[in-house]
């Protein structure tokens, strides 16, 4: 069946200014990090990415190795591009990254100049794509000089292979240096992509301010703390949880009974504003307007509506924050 975009999909969903750019992205964007690999169900994705866009999420974010296999997910994204969304190119922001391990050999991670425009090249291929609208550094390269790596994304945007540039798990003081020699170069930098999450709030220390001194965006990836902070672990970790997998980035050596009751407390701030924890946690991570964008996973449709909803409840008053605040101190 043809798809034809929701005629009210830019009714509810709020848009942030990204730094002091002319782009403009949600305030909920999709990540295809899991759920939409080679290993998982194509319809599932596809319809996901439909309610997406439905939804008013506009941006959706990729990298050369999410899968699994690595590239799949793009693989997939771009059979999606081609068959359903192709006629709403233009109304859709899509990044992918590169700088974890691809393929073998001494060119295949990191940040060299012939890694990443290679890399994105590949990702070009796999979408079906001749540009994408931001190309993330996935991460630092402790052995490749940072002129180098930039060099790299300044010459990817003159090269109209990317619109713009981000880089992702930049400390303060590389995202600092980083943001200097692009400026130097004439490629601006748009966003960072930092990991931030009312359990994982490292970036208020000293690269929020860093960021916004620059003009430069931000979009928090693992929001949810890989679903810790869902109603999803309030009775316990579930035997089919991500947690009870061993994930590398949740397990249940970190769940300890001290979190779990922060997690059911903060619930009960979320129930009082008419929120689900989920929705609480997300428009926590952007109180305040110095983060643009919230960076959400999915495994089924209704997990887009329910975190969409945010839009609808973005205030916190000085008390609700207090409280917040006090039991994630505790």
């Amino acid at each position: 069946m043809t798809y034809s975009a929701s005629k009210e999909r830019y009714a509810t969903m709020k848009y942030n200014r990204v730094g002091r750019s002319g782009l403009k992205l949600p305030a909920v964007s999709l990540g295809l990090w899991h759920n939409f690999g080679g290993i998982d169900t194509f319809e599932n994705g596809r319809a996901m990415v439909r309610r997406a866009f439905d939804l008013g999420i506009t941006h959706f974010d990729l990298a050369n190795n999410y899968g699994p296999p690595p590239g799949s997910a793009e693989e997939m994204f771009g059979r999606l591009l081609a068959t359903d969304m192709k006629s709403y190119r233009d109304e859709m922001v899509i990044s992918t990254k590169a700088g974890y391990y691809m393929w073998e050999g001494p060119y295949g991670e990191w940040g060299s100049r012939k890694y990443l425009v290679a890399s994105l090249d590949q990702s070009l291929k796999r979408m079906g794509l001749d540009y994408v609208d931001i190309f993330y550094h996935h991460r630092p390269d402790p052995d490749t000089p940072l002129e180098e790596t930039m060099g790299a994304l300044d010459h990817i945007v003159r090269s109209g292979k990317a619109q713009y540039v981000g880089i992702s798990n930049y400390r303060a003081p590389q995202a600092r240096e980083a943001i200097a020699i692009l400026k130097q170069l004439g490629t601006p930098l748009l966003i960072h992509q930092p990991r931030y999450s009312m359990f994982d709030r490292w970036i208020e220390d000293e690269l929020l301010d860093v960021l916004e001194e620059n003009g430069v965006g931000s979009i928090a990836f693992s929001p949810l703390e890989q679903g810790l902070l869902t109603n999803r672990y309030l009775g316990g970790i579930p035997g089919d949880s991500r947690a009870a997998g061993a994930s590398v980035f949740l397990n249940e050596s970190s769940i300890t009974p001290e979190r779990l009751d922060k997690v059911r407390r903060l619930n009960d701030v979320a129930q009082e504003r008419g929120q689900t924890l989920a929705q609480m946690a997300l428009a926590w991570v952007l109180r305040g307007g110095r983060v643009t964008s919230v960076l959400i996973g999915a495994s089924k449709v209704s997990q887009l509506d329910d975190n969409a909803a945010i839009v609808d409840n973005l205030s916190f008053s000085d008390e609700e924050l207090s409280r917040i605040e006090a039991i994630l101190k505790s």
